[in-house]
């Protein structure tokens, strides 16, 4: 009689060494859908545990009969939690196995379809609905098309001395994005200036108009963000000239796919990013359980 294979399994760990010598394989069989993934576990490689804020990361993966890994999950609190492409079955187990741990869940964010069935699975064992807080398009950039006619300026990586300014964008960013609060802005600033992370577009006079940051380089993947220009100077071309740049530049230093998201409520940006040269991977959704779900 040939044995029975194991039935797939999730497992959970606050450590995110045990967790990339696990799920490295899978997340780097797609590192556009896994860009998430794949950029936060870096971050948390180099800045330590509370990259993210003051409560440690959790991590988990699903493998299947034969041992490999099928799905991923990371959970950096207040943000939410982030789940690669579900089956119905791996959805409830997911669920059922979280409420067993007591796991705090304050919101779900993964592929539409993933999160819409999490969400139904979540409410039916709880009775906490889910909120939708916002639809996503992840883009990848197919062929780079400056935008013409080019806004007046340049293009210049960001210095120790715009520190003060970064700090007041990426606060600007946050609120625009109605982001929860979890990373201090000045953190973020002193992170992003270590490798170079950040681009402004600076009008011919010197004064910088927009900024357009990028993740570090992962299993060949970068992702752009985030993009932010001040109210008043929107709506003249900034925010496509910088992400162009941007673009330009992840391609020149080797990477084989820069991405993005988009906030599909937002078609100004949508339509930017496309008459750039980005092109639709996949549809995200983000949902609130709200506190203490």
């Amino acid at each position: 009689m040939v044995p029975e294979s194991p039935a797939p399994a999730w497992h959970f760990t606050a450590d995110v060494g045990e967790f990339l010598a696990r799920a490295r394989d899978f997340l780097h069989s797609r590192p556009d859908l896994y860009t998430v993934h794949l950029t936060v576990t870096a971050q948390l490689r180099l800045r330590g545990p509370q990259a993210y804020g003051g409560e440690p990361p959790f991590f988990g993966f699903l493998t299947r009969g034969d041992g490999g890994v099928a799905a991923a999950l990371l959970h950096t609190p207040p943000y939410a939690l982030h789940v690669t492409r579900l089956a119905a079955d791996e959805t409830e187990a997911l669920v059922e196995r979280l409420l067993a741990l007591g796991h705090p869940v304050s919101g779900i964010s993964a592929e539409r379809a993933t999160a819409e069935a999490f969400v139904a699975e979540w409410e039916r064992r709880t009775g906490v609905p889910g909120k939708l807080h916002e639809l996503q398009r992840l883009y990848r950039l197919a062929e780079l098309t400056p935008p013409s006619p080019a806004p007046e300026g340049r293009a210049r990586p960001a210095g120790a001395s715009d520190r003060e300014l970064l700090v007041r964008w990426y606060e600007g960013f946050v609120a625009d994005a109605g982001l929860r609060a979890g990373r201090d802005a000045g953190e973020w600033a002193d992170f992003r200036l270590s490798y170079g992370g950040v681009t402004l577009w600076e009008t011919p006079d010197g004064t910088p108009v927009s900024m357009a940051g990028v993740t570090l380089a992962v299993a060949g993947q970068v992702r752009v963000a985030p993009v932010y220009t001040p109210p008043e100077l929107r709506g003249r071309g900034y925010a496509g000239a910088v992400t162009t740049e941007v673009g330009r530049a992840a391609l020149a230093a080797g990477a084989a796919e820069v991405l993005l998201f988009a906030d599909l409520a937002n078609p100004t940006s949508n339509a930017l990013y496309q008459r750039i040269g980005y092109r639709e991977v996949a549809d995200w959704a983000v949902y609130d359980f709200g506190e203490g779900a």
